[in-house]
C-alpha cells in the first residue's frame, strides 16, 4: 500500500495538480493581494482538508452515485456555476487595501474554502483521477485515507505559493486602478474556469 511504486507517482500527481493554475489558486492569489498571506491561511487549510475529505468521499462511491443519477449531477453543475459566479463577483469587487484589516472586506474562510471544493470542476477531476489511477485496490479503505492525508500535506505548500505570491504583489498594487484591474482579471479567470461545466453534456 505504501510502496514507492504506488506512492511516488501519486505524489507527483498531487504536486502537479495542486500547484498548477485553477480556481483554488486563482482565488488564493487574489486573497494574498487583497488580504495578505496570514489572513489567507484559513483559506489554505480549508482547501487542503476540504479536498482530502472530498477525495475520500469520491473514493467511497459518490462518483458512481452521480453517474447513476444524472439529474443529480446536472443539479450539482448548476449550483457549481452559480457559486462560482458569486465568488467571481466577490473577488472582482474586493475593497481597498489599507492599514485596517477589515478595509478590504472578508477573505474566504476555512469552511467556505472546504465547501468550495464540491463546486470546483478541477477538484472533481483531480479526485476522480487520483482515486481511479493511483490508489491501490488492496486494503482500499485504509489506502484511500492514507492517500488523502498525503494529498493534503502536499497541497499545503503548493497552494501557499500562490497566496504568498499574491501577498508579494501587494506593494505593486497599492494604486486603486491597478488593484481593480487585477481583481477583475482574477474574477474573469474564475468565470473562465466554468468552461468545463458548460461544455459537458
Amino acid at each position: 500500500m505504501l510502496s514507492p511504486e504506488w506512492l511516488l507517482p501519486f505524489c507527483l500527481y498531487a504536486i502537479a495538480t495542486s500547484i498548477t493554475p485553477g480556481p483554488n489558486n486563482v482565488m488564493l492569489l487574489a486573497s494574498g493581494v487583497n488580504y495578505g498571506f496570514v489572513r489567507s491561511i484559513p483559506h489554505i487549510v480549508g482547501i487542503c482538508l476540504g479536498f482530502a475529505f472530498m477525495l475520500v468521499v469520491v473514493g467511497l462511491g459518490l462518483e458512481g452515485v452521480l453517474t447513476a443519477f444524472p439529474n443529480l449531477l446536472s443539479l450539482l453543475r448548476m449550483v457549481s456555476g452559480v457559486y462560482m459566479i458569486y465568488l467571481a463577483w466577490k473577488v472582482g469587487s474586493a475593497g481597498e487595501m489599507g492599514s485596517d484589516p477589515k478595509s478590504a472586506g472578508t477573505p474566504l474562510g476555512f469552511f467556505g474554502a472546504a465547501a468550495f471544493q464540491w463546486v470546483n470542476p478541477k477538484a472533481w477531476a483531480i479526485a476522480a483521477g487520483g482515486v481511479t489511477l493511483y490508489v491501490p485496490r488492496l486494503n482500499f479503505g485504509v489506502a484511500l485515507a492514507v492517500y488523502a492525508a498525503i494529498f493534503a500535506l502536499i497541497t499545503a505548500p503548493c497552494v501557499s505559493v500562490w497566496a504568498a505570491g499574491g501577498s508579494a504583489l501587494r506593494q505593486w498594487l497599492t494604486q486603486p486602478l491597478w488593484r481593480r484591474v487585477f481583481n477583475l482579471s482574477m474574477a474573469a479567470l474564475l468565470l473562465a474556469s466554468l468552461y468545463p461545466l458548460l461544455r459537458t453534456p
